[in-house]
């Protein structure tokens, strides 16, 4: 699998990841950027690419999605 090759993840990975995308584009950033970002953060949330089946998509239990407004006092 060349590197960039996306056929790993799930629809829903996929679903993700257009939808953060589009909330970068949003907010100004470049439709490249974003797209990576939005990338980097199902990898961060989910562990990477895989499918989905029994015994798969063990649970990191520290999603990006959850992170604010734990840091800080």
């Amino acid at each position: 699998m060349p590197r960039g090759d996306k056929s790993a993840y799930t629809d829903k990975q996929e679903r993700k990841a257009d939808h953060i995308a589009e909330s970068y584009e949003d907010k100004g950033v470049s439709t490249k950027e974003a797209e990576r970002r939005a990338w980097a953060t199902v990898n961060k949330d989910d562990g990477g690419g895989k499918k989905s089946g029994s015994g798969r998509g063990k649970d990191t239990g520290h999603p990006a999605s959850h992170k604010g407004g734990k840091k800080g006092g």
